[in-house]
């Protein structure tokens, strides 16, 4: 997600607390928000995807391996 967008979800998000949004307004709010946590939970799957284990009987399993290397949600 590029910085204009975040400054955007900011912008929303004070106005909202000082003299409250638009309908439009307010659908732009929840779609920017809605994409901000996508990138979010596939940064965090990327990240898990790439952690290696190793298990009490020595054994090294890779979590992407293990949980399907799962894209997306």
């Amino acid at each position: 997600m590029d910085e204009q967008k975040i400054k955007r979800i900011n912008e929303l998000y004070r106005k909202s607390k000082s003299e409250g949004l638009t309908s439009e307004e307010r659908k732009e709010q929840k779609l920017l928000r809605e994409e901000y946590l996508e990138n979010i939970r596939g940064n965090l799957r990327s990240q898990l995807n790439h952690i290696d284990i190793k298990e009490k009987d020595g054994t090294i399993v890779n979590l992407g391996e293990k949980y399907g290397n799962k894209k997306g949600n």
